[in-house]
């Protein structure tokens, strides 16, 4: 328990989707609300490096449950829940596409708010603030100025 009462558990990665899915089938956790990452570079105790931070609730119970699993610099890769929650697709993506960890047996993972050339990941604290991103030619826009519900006439 947190200091808020907040149940949470550090497991081990090859043991997240047996994991998920027991909380999910058996204990009635079936609301997944989201993941985050840590990058813990800067403090004393940072081995492994990154933190993966799992946000699950039930709706049945009224509680809910964070899920860390620490991944070291090296093997940053650790199993995709997307087969138990459908909801973690999105939010995958995301933790991959700012700080890099990878998620194996992920159906599309794939950046989803920085571009596709983007280099690095700008969450991780040791990410060059300074530094330039490659130019990329301009992407075609079919219309900007007519959207959805306007009849396009004019």
């Amino acid at each position: 328990m947190d200091r808020t009462g907040g149940a949470w558990a550090v497991i081990h990665a090859e043991h997240l989707p047996k994991v998920a899915a027991f909380l999910k089938h058996e204990l009635d956790f079936k609301l997944f609300v989201s993941i985050d990452a840590v990058d813990r570079l800067h403090l004393a105790e940072n081995d492994p490096r990154f933190e993966v931070v799992y946000f699950i609730s039930s709706l049945s119970r009224r509680e809910h449950v964070r899920l860390k699993v620490r991944v070291s610099e090296a093997q940053l890769e650790i199993p995709s829940l997307v087969p138990v929650f459908k909801g973690a697709n999105w939010w995958e993506r995301f933790v991959w596409d700012f700080y890099g960890v990878r998620f194996a047996g992920h159906p599309d993972l794939r950046r989803v708010l920085l571009y596709e050339e983007f280099q690095g990941h700008p969450l991780r604290k040791d990410y060059a603030l300074r530094d330039r991103q490659p130019l990329i030619p301009e992407r075609p826009i079919k219309d900007i100025f007519r959207g959805p519900g306007t009849s396009g006439v004019s």
